[in-house]
């Protein structure tokens, strides 16, 4: 009767181990803007997704795209606010993970051509000549919409890489750097994220007597929240599923305003074919 006790005693606590869901959610995202601005954007989306979900949830910062890639991959975090491109890559090192919502605005997304106002470019509806020669700045060398794309129009319409079109081509890590960079003169010429833009003007952190949008390309599918596929495991049947319609069911104004998105809806991973043909184009992922 005692091998039995023990025996059922053994069997309940290994079931219990098996069942028991890891303690907390973490979620990460591209750092394409200043770190404190992000740092409280997502403090708030952890709040509201624990109060969603019922289980601790913790945002954690990363100083690049390449590290939020790596930490999705070694399951430091097991969601992700990745760009178009970043998506992509992390989705390829992590069999099994997905695409699951996206911002309104993300199934049209577009990039701004930004100069300054010493260049006396204007708006144009395509790319002319007037570019070559200038100084050109980039986002991050991971960014979908800072550089990704906009690498992928001045290729179609020059036929020729950026650093055979411009005299110095940088990247400056984030599109509130493009612009500051821009604005200051520091490069002539930059691509930016088109919300971060508007964003930024709406706040009155652009002097548009210094720094003037010139073109925007057409539009392309960029952010997405990735989910990794072994989720469900650790934390318990269907919690894709919950983090899904936590996304979507997000509605608070504030919240939404600080991506800035009008709402989430629904994404797959076959959204995002397009960015990945546009990377193997371009030689940016094999």
């Amino acid at each position: 009767m005692k091998k039995l006790t023990r025996l059922v005693t053994t069997l309940t606590l290994l079931c219990t181990a098996l069942t028991t869901v890891a303690d907390t959610f973490v979620f990460t995202a591209i750092p394409d803007e200043d770190e404190s601005r992000l740092q409280q954007r997502f403090n708030k989306v952890a709040d509201y997704l624990a109060g969603e979900l019922g289980v601790e949830v913790q945002y954690v910062p990363v100083k690049s795209y390449a590290a939020a890639i790596t930490a999705f991959r070694n399951n430091q975090v097991q969601l992700a606010w990745f760009g178009g491109l970043s998506g992509v890559q992390a989705r390829r090192l992590v069999p099994g993970s997905s695409a699951i919502a996206q911002g309104y605005e993300d199934q049209f997304f577009k990039t701004y051509f930004i100069a300054h106002h010493s260049t006396g470019l204007q708006k144009t509806d395509h790319l002319t000549d007037a570019l070559k020669g200038k100084t050109f700045t980039f986002g991050s060398k991971g960014s979908t919409s800072g550089r990704l794309m906009p690498e992928f129009y001045l290729h179609e319409a020059f036929q020729a890489a950026p650093g055979d079109i411009f005299a110095r081509v940088g990247f400056s890590g984030d599109h509130s750097r493009t612009i500051a960079q821009v604005q200051s003169g520091a490069y002539q010429v930059g691509a930016v994220n088109y919300t971060v833009w508007e964003n930024e003007l709406a706040a009155g952190n652009i002097d548009p007597d210094k720094v003037q949008v010139i073109w925007e390309t057409p539009t392309y599918p960029d952010y997405q929240w990735t989910i990794r596929g072994d989720v469900d495991n650790a934390f318990g049947a269907d919690f894709t599923d919950k983090v899904r319609e936590a996304l979507l069911n997000m509605k608070d104004p504030d919240l939404l305003a600080s991506f800035p998105r009008q709402s989430f809806v629904p994404a797959s991973n076959d959204d995002y074919a397009p960015i990945e043909t546009t990377a193997k184009a371009i030689g940016l992922i094999d």
